[in-house]
């Protein structure tokens, strides 16, 4: 029996994605804070992907498990979701405040792996949240609110960066092995909006209760012995897998190249501003935080203006459009070495962030099974960790032996990676579900 969901206003949909900005809060100290740490804790910039392993692996194991226990879950106190969004969010809390405290860098990674399944935890849950919650005319609005959350949290995130170098770590000289004071700021104020945007959206949405013939499926489950419980959600993995519509093949293909070049983008931006500008560590983190700063006030600007665009040619034209604007801008930043200037081709950035946070979502959620929403969502970010996997993996060689350890390289081939990805989005055929 299909569901008939309820139209929300604009308010209760903005409310339901509060908590995406503390997720993408953490997930913006993540692109531009860890590597900086790293490096101040000894890390050589060729070890710089393989230390990042965490999130790609967290990612792979976490995100499909958690989705497919959360659509086999239902309390009529706490929900089907919120559940997990709570924990995650306790755990990537205590994982923020504590990490500007890392003695060393072992610790610092070890941190960086608890942080990772906090944020899985807690995002996973989120996607799925959006589509249980809205009908198919509104998915494309609610996701793209998510992507502007997304914007706004780490515009946030890397806004305190550089407020706090500016206020307090001009006159700061580096230490080795010694994390800067002035860092620790921006980890509080994460440590503080993980756990408090989340529980903004768990009062201010209910979740709608399961249908008979889901709570029915729930509780089979739950009468199951121990063992067979815990292989439940593997089991669903695999079966989901197996009857997995191929449009989510062809996104993946797309995914393969998209997310190996932004991982890349994110862990060699310091690197190369000081090369380019003969920036000190800390000077470069400051302005790899005001990039991100910048591509994600456009993020939110027009995340919401996509919205018409999709509807009126089509997420295909629009998600590829976008993604040529973001080759294009990996392709300026290495020749520009002035600090202001570097900023404009975060414009195109900022676009294609915009519509890769929010239009492949929209796709997938409108063409698979409702009583699968969860366990799909997962396998759609098992498709942006195993890129992220395979780049942790075999960058550092490529990065040292191909690149000649060059972050200018790095960059080229992260714009040359995009180009693929935009040529393999043109080559997507949208379903008549889509945005119809």
């Amino acid at each position: 029996m299909k569901l008939t969901k309820p139209r929300l206003t604009f308010w209760q949909i903005l409310n339901m994605n509060v908590g995406f900005l503390g997720i993408q809060y953490s997930f913006g100290l993540q692109q531009t804070a860890i590597n900086p740490i790293f490096l101040y804790l000894g890390a050589p910039e060729d070890m710089l992907p393989i230390l990042n392993i965490a999130g790609p692996v967290t990612g792979l194991i976490v995100q499909p498990i958690i989705g497919a226990m959360s659509d086999k879950t239902w309390s009529n106190r706490w929900g089907r979701r919120k559940p997990y969004f709570l924990i995650g969010a306790l755990l990537g809390s205590l994982c923020l405040f504590a990490f500007p405290y890392s003695p060393v860098l072992w610790f610092a990674v070890g941190l960086l792996w608890i942080l990772d399944v906090g944020n899985n935890m807690a995002m996973e849950p989120y996607r799925a949240f959006v589509g249980d919650k809205l009908p198919e005319k509104q998915l494309s609005l609610g996701y793209q609110m998510q992507s502007l959350f997304v914007g706004a949290g780490i515009l946030l995130a890397n806004g305190s960066i550089v407020l706090f170098q500016y206020l307090f770590g001009g006159e700061s000289v580096e230490e080795a092995g010694t994390i800067p004071q002035w860092i620790y700021y921006s980890f509080f104020i994460g440590a503080f909006l993980s756990l408090t945007t989340i529980l903004w959206s768990v009062f201010k949405t209910p979740e709608i209760p399961p249908t008979d013939e889901e709570l029915e499926e729930i509780n089979k489950i739950k009468k199951l012995p121990q063992s067979e419980r815990i292989l439940a959600p593997f089991l669903e993995i695999i079966e989901a897998i197996k009857e997995m519509p191929k449009f989510m093949w062809r996104i993946g293909a797309v995914y393969l190249f998209q997310w190996y070049a932004l991982f890349i983008y994110w862990q060699f931006t310091t690197p190369l501003f000081k090369l380019t500008m003969g920036y000190s560590t800390s000077e470069a983190a400051s302005q790899a935080a005001k990039m991100s700063l910048t591509y994600n006030i456009v993020t939110m600007l027009v995340a919401l203006a996509l919205v018409p665009l999709t509807l009126r040619f089509g997420g295909k034209k629009v998600y590829a459009l976008s993604l040529v604007g973001t080759a294009i801008a990996l392709f300026a930043i290495p020749y520009i070495s002035d600090p202001t200037l570097v900023l404009v081709p975060m414009v195109l950035f900022g676009i294609g962030w915009a519509a890769m946070m929010g239009i492949p979502y929209t796709m997938v959620s409108k063409i698979v099974p409702q009583d699968r929403r969860g366990v799909y969502m997962g396998i759609l970010n098992m498709m942006i960790v195993i890129p992220m996997f395979i780049q942790t993996l075999s960058f550092g060689p490529i990065y040292k032996y191909l690149l000649g350890n060059n972050a200018i390289n790095a960059m080229l081939f992260a714009g040359v990676f995009f180009v693929i990805a935009a040529f393999l989005a043109f080559r997507l055929n949208e379903s008549k579900s889509v945005y119809n």
